[in-house]
């Protein structure tokens, strides 16, 4: 099961993710992403992934989604905190050579 939490401040949204990223969750990763951005118009948009237990593939999708909404809305975009299970993922896809990724939560 996935819990998304999030914390705005300055600017900044801190969209949280606890818990399993895979098929099952990643459509609602995006649409309680994208909900959360409307809610809290933001300069920079940091997804914090210290919580999560297990990613597969899908979480790509959800942070390759996330990345070019930020893109287009000129947005800056940080993924956080992740883990060394889906940072192996994250690599393997050539992700950090085309996105920040911050060690810490």
């Amino acid at each position: 099961m996935l819990h998304i939490t999030q914390a705005e401040s300055g600017g900044v949204l801190t969209v949280s993710l606890a818990g399993e990223l895979d098929h099952h969750a990643a459509r609602e990763a995006i649409e309680q992403s994208e909900d959360l951005m409307a809610l809290y118009p933001c300069q920079k948009l940091v997804l914090s992934l210290a919580g999560l237990t297990f990613m597969d593939s899908s979480g790509l999708a959800v942070v390759l989604h996330l990345h070019r909404t930020c893109a287009r809305s000129g947005c800056d975009f940080v993924v956080r905190g992740t883990p060394p299970q889906p940072m192996r993922v994250f690599e393997a896809a050539g992700l950090p050579q085309v996105m920040i990724f911050e060690r810490g939560e």
